[in-house]
């Protein structure tokens, strides 16, 4: 839509604009999408049948929202979004700091250039994108900043009197009159300020100083917190948390494919990239397993959460740590490796919050314990589970079944082993695997169809699964790789170091 040609009040009676309230808007216009089987929030993923029905609910009864939620999980999202359900363009004064209605001023600049000028009034048409309001609750935020004061400065180059409605400075929420304000991080804000939001969201005004001032707001306020900041940093006071009329809990994503989805649609990786790095569907897998291991881990305190921030960064450097590996052998292509998972560890160790135990064990150290946890939690989802051949025997009477894995294992069972090196190139990379004796056969009698590239990779994910399996060992190489051996010999020669 196309900004309308009405630039005075009179023009703007005529046209028969019929003003409404923020609410009533979103009401309106979110009605007229659940008619056409649209979405508005279309760009949020995982939240279709848990969080956006609620928040649906919220906007039809037009109420104030809390989201409640640990970090990461699209809260302050779900407020931007709310943007588009707001009318394309609104009638607003000319001049006006606070977007006064020409049908209903609230500030003394409008109620007076009305009296002055009366239907000759200009008229300005404010775009959505601007009706929308954000802040951060820190503790150093003041009411001024969010309501408002007396502006000295300003009294004194207008030769006014403090005491004149026109010496104040509107905060950030008058400023927000006829839109949307989001308040993240809620309980961070100290409790004085707060409040000051009481009025504002119950009757709709605003007190500045000792000014028997009423400005009679017309906003939607949404507000995020973490559950961990009631115990850690503050709590929303009673008596606002019960002015806010909807309460809505936010999660993370439940299923590895959604997770999958957010990761691809948030992270931002180069054309030129793409071209130049392929990442399988079982490195993409891998990547959120990892979130999924973090989540549950007794390393990682879950009170802070795991945000899908981890899983965004993992998947952009691990798309890096392919490309830089492409560049030093002068690969014009190249697929993603298990080794090249190195890479993502400080997109790791940076996202997570360790309780006392992780800090003992170290978060590099509990960055590659989520990584193995994950190669194990996938593996089985590739390959058989390599404890179905441990067991031997589906019933007392049938003879045990064959390991695929056994010729793998029996081969490092004979004295051999296998170095990786991260930046070797794809030639050499492919023919190591190759010297695996059974290696090759294994992944094949699974997936008879993968090219070299593939089954290269495949081939490096089974030898990581044998070892998260305790059936090979597997050890850091200090300039960067993995080196591969037998798990007994492994672990006659840490005796013997011990020793």
């Amino acid at each position: 839509m196309q900004k309308p040609e009405i630039h005075t009040l009179a023009e703007l009676k005529k046209s028969g604009y019929v003003p409404k309230t923020v609410k009533e808007e979103i009401r309106t216009n979110l009605i007229e999408l659940i008619r056409e089987k649209k979405s508005p929030f279309s760009s949020i993923l995982g939240f279709e049948n848990t969080v956006i029905p609620d928040v649906e609910r919220a906007l039809l009864s037009r109420h104030n929202i809390l989201f409640l939620g640990l970090r990461g999980q699209a809260k302050t999202r779900m407020a931007r979004e709310m943007v588009n359900l707001l009318d394309e363009w609104i009638p607003v004064i000319s001049g006006s700091e606070i977007n006064d209605d020409p049908f209903a001023p609230v500030s003394l600049f409008a109620r007076n250039l009305i009296l002055e000028k009366g239907d000759k009034t200009p008229i300005e048409w404010m775009h959505r994108r601007h009706r929308y309001g954000e802040k951060l609750a820190t503790p150093d935020v003041s009411v001024a900043d969010l309501i408002g004061d007396i502006d000295p400065i300003k009294a004194a180059n207008m030769r006014l009197s403090f005491a004149d409605e026109q010496a104040l400075h509107y905060g950030i929420i008058p400023r927000s009159h006829r839109g949307i304000f989001v308040i993240n991080e809620l309980p961070d804000l100290q409790a004085r300020i707060q409040v000051s939001l009481f009025n504002i969201l119950q009757e709709g005004d605003i007190q500045i100083r000792g000014f028997k001032l009423r400005l009679p707001l017309d906003i939607l306020f949404v507000f995020t917190a973490n559950p961990e900041d009631y115990t850690n940093r503050g709590s929303i006071v009673t008596p606002l948390k019960d002015r806010i009329e909807s309460q809505i809990i936010t999660h993370y994503p439940k299923t590895i494919e959604i997770s999958k989805a957010i990761t691809g649609q948030e992270a931002d990786i180069l054309p030129e990239q793409l071209k130049k790095v392929e990442v399988p569907d079982l490195c993409r897998v891998l990547i959120e397993q990892i979130a999924m291991e973090a989540r549950k881990s007794e390393f990682v305190d879950q009170k802070s959460g795991v945000s899908a921030r981890l899983t965004i960064s993992a998947y952009e450097n691990l798309v890096s740590t392919a490309e830089l590996r492409a560049f030093k052998s002068n690969l014009k292509h190249t697929l993603v490796r298990i080794s090249d998972f190195a890479g993502i560890v400080p997109s790791i160790t940076g996202k997570i919050e360790l309780v006392y135990e992780g800090e003992q064990e170290g978060p590099l150290n509990v960055a590659y314990r989520l990584l193995g946890l994950a190669i194990r939690s996938t593996f089985t989802t590739y390959f058989p589970d390599p404890q179905s051949f441990k067991k031997g025997r589906d019933n007392q009477k049938s003879k045990p079944k064959p390991s695929p894995y056994q010729p793998v294992i029996d081969w490092f069972g004979n004295g051999n082993d296998l170095i990786l090196l991260q930046e070797e190139n794809d030639v050499t990379y492919i023919s190591q695997l190759y010297k695996v004796g059974g290696l090759y056969s294994a992944v094949k009698q699974y997936f008879p169809d993968a090219d070299e590239d593939y089954a290269g990779l495949l081939m490096e994910f089974m030898l990581h699964g044998l070892a998260e399996f305790s059936l090979i060992s597997k050890k850091n190489i200090e300039k960067g790789g993995f080196s591969f051996g037998d798990m007994l010999g492994s672990m006659l020669n840490m005796t013997l170091d011990e020793d």
